[in-house]
């Protein structure tokens, strides 16, 4: 059983160690590993190299079509969790792409990694962890996509799974804000599945520390009066819109 991998280079897989730069564990280091394929199409993504190679014609700003076997690397789990424990760092973010479409591998490389490792997996929200991988899990951050990412509500916003989340104290919430229209949405979201504001967070969409901080004025100011948790991205502030950070 392979892992399919994102790639910072052809043929070099994307596992790196950097800053979280976003959600509760902002600011710590960490490994990541950046899984290939998603299951949604954000019309915004920044790492739409995980899933719009050529011939998939979904939507995304960019219009960028991408080579696959340039940008798509399988490894062996064990192979990759060998990789992770060599940088010393206690915490993997496995991100994507969505990983858990790969869980049976992943379960496979978890299981290889030191006993010791905080394991949180960045997820959409829509596909529910095999019983194998959730025993795994110390943190999930689930974003569900709102209406501006161009993803139907009925692909992206899934009931079952929506309550499942909210009931799983692991689970932190964080919603992607592009403009203040998308604030009434995550309302109605967080009252429906009962989303307690210490789990809910607000993120500003942007590829950009201007963009970030002209959207970070008016949401951080939105979150003090909804009691949400405001989110920044400090990997972009620090390392711009780039591969491996």
């Amino acid at each position: 059983m392979m892992l399919v991998l994102a790639t910072t280079t052809p043929g070099e897989a994307e596992i790196f160690a950097s800053l979280q730069g976003e959600g509760a564990s902002i600011g710590r280091p960490s490994v990541f590993v950046r899984l290939s394929r998603c299951n949604l199409a954000c019309v915004w993504c920044d790492t739409a190299y995980t899933w719009r190679f050529a011939g998939d014609n979904r939507p995304h700003r960019d219009g960028i079509a991408f080579e696959r076997q340039a940008n798509q690397v399988m490894m062996e789990p064990a192979k990759v969790a060998a990789r992770i424990a060599a940088f010393g760092v206690p915490r993997v973010v496995i991100t994507g792409g969505e990983p858990l479409l790969q869980a049976p591998a992943l379960a496979q490389m978890i299981a290889a990694l030191p006993r010791e490792m905080h394991i949180e997996v960045e997820t959409n929200g829509t596909v529910a962890p095999s019983p194998t991988i959730d025993a795994m899990i110390d943190q999930y951050n689930v974003s569900p996509k709102l209406a501006h990412s161009g993803n139907p509500a009925p692909l992206a916003l899934i009931p079952e799974r929506m309550t499942a989340w909210a009931a799983d104290p692991r689970a932190l919430f964080k919603f992607v804000i592009a403009s203040a229209d998308d604030l009434a949405e995550v309302r109605a979201l967080a009252l429906t599945y009962a989303i307690v504001p210490e789990r809910l967070f607000v993120m500003p969409e942007g590829t950009d520390s201007a963009t970030l901080r002209m959207r970070s004025r008016w949401l951080s100011e939105a979150a003090m009066q909804a009691g949400w948790r405001f989110s920044d991205r400090l990997h972009i502030h620090l390392y711009g819109d780039t591969r491996g950070t």
